[in-house]
């Protein structure tokens, strides 16, 4: 049985709760680099909540914002709009289309790009993590794609994935590893959790006193 989880379901609602108590750090050891987005997709500001939800994935022409635009529309309740733009010259949104997708249930936006108004989206609290602002706004007029496979941040994405961003980066779990992950992760936390700083520094210094004897270090 798929584990795939329609966004905006109520299982995804919850599947989104859980992975917003855990970290991207702790996600990102579970998974690998491969699911982890580049530094440059970082949040435009904060602190600010952990992000979490099922992506919504966008497809814009270069310099071009229009399926972004038509996305917000489109897009469930506490889906993570998830968008690739290859652009870096003109913004992909402003204030008024934060404003409207926060309004419409949408829990954040992580873009392969840059957008503007950054006062107007910080003052609403609305989650944004992208690689920079720029006042000048894209075109709509360039007919990309909504709901495919994309790439952000040089990971790939898939509509459905589960997106967890917060001050430390961007993860991405894929939707049918879903519950496995999340197991994984809590059963981690759970471990960090129950033990002292003494126990972690024993355990610390053996495993690098081990990793020094296998390297062939003497001293």
């Amino acid at each position: 049985m798929s584990d795939l989880v329609e966004p905006g379901g109520a299982e995804a609602a919850g599947r989104a709760a859980r992975f917003g108590e855990v970290p991207s750090t702790t996600l990102a050891e579970v998974l690998g680099g491969g699911q982890v987005m580049d530094l440059g997709i970082r949040p435009l500001w904060g602190p600010g909540p952990r992000l979490a939800g099922p992506a919504y994935t966008v497809r814009c022409v270069p310099g071009d914002n229009l399926m972004l635009h038509a996305a917000i529309y489109r897009a469930a309740p506490g889906s993570v709009v998830v968008v690739e733009s290859g652009d870096l010259e003109y913004a992909l949104a402003g204030g008024n289309v934060c404003a409207v997708a926060q309004r419409r249930g949408i829990a954040g936006f992580v873009v392969d790009g840059v957008i503007r108004d950054l006062g107007e989206v910080r003052a609403a609290g609305f989650p944004v993590y992208a690689r920079g602002i720029v006042p000048v706004p894209g075109t709509k007029k360039g007919l990309g794609s909504l709901g495919e496979r994309v790439r952000c941040g040089g990971a790939g994405v898939g509509a459905g994935d589960f997106v967890v961003a917060d001050e430390e980066g961007v993860v991405v779990t894929p939707a049918g590893r879903a519950e496995e992950v999340l197991r994984t992760a809590r059963e981690r936390l759970a471990g960090e959790e129950s033990q002292s700083l003494d126990d972690w520094e024993a355990r610390h210094r053996a495993k690098v006193e081990a990793a020094l004897h296998a390297a062939g270090y003497i001293g």
